[in-house]
């Protein structure tokens, strides 16, 4: 159980893009066969690239590997830096809480609309709904890597990563 809570958005990824490889193949393989394209696909590609990009911000959270400029970081002093980084992260949490809260008000937008997908016809929010709850893991795992920055004496001030 430890094992899949700890790796929960691997997992997740993973069987996306099993899912998107599968389908992407099957529609290479009717098109070259029939030469007609299965119109779903291209809304099932879509919509599990953004899984993917969602899920996959969690795994680089996690690991502490999300793009920074530490230009002005790098020159501040050790004691500085530690309070740039606790502020980064403070600001990090607002702005992923901001993005979870939005993608649920168009969750709830798209459910009672009762808007429906182009080329499947499903109610559209089966796409969306794993949004918020995936924007919820990155603010779980990028404060785990806070945490573990902020605790680990590895990590001496001057060595706190970019974030």
């Amino acid at each position: 159980m430890r094992f899949i809570l700890n790796e929960a958005e691997k997992i997740i990824c993973a069987v996306i893009f099993l899912g998107m490889t599968t389908v992407g193949f099957a529609n290479v393989c009717a098109r070259y066969l029939t030469h007609y394209s299965l119109a779903s696909t291209e809304e099932l590609l879509t919509y599990g690239f953004l899984l993917l990009t969602v899920f996959g911000a969690a795994i680089a959270a996690r690991r502490g590997e999300h793009l920074a400029v530490t230009l002005l970081t790098d020159k501040l002093p050790r004691n500085l830096r530690r309070a740039v980084f606790v502020l980064a992260v403070g600001l990090t949490v607002f702005l992923l809480a901001m993005s979870a809260w939005f993608s649920w008000q168009a969750l709830v937008n798209l459910f009672n609309n009762g808007m429906k997908s182009y080329a499947l016809q499903v109610p559209a929010w089966y796409y969306q709904a794993g949004v918020p709850f995936g924007f919820a893991l990155i603010i779980i795992r990028y404060l785990q890597y806070a945490m573990q920055v902020l605790r680990d004496p590895d990590h001496a001030p001057d060595e706190v990563p970019d974030v």
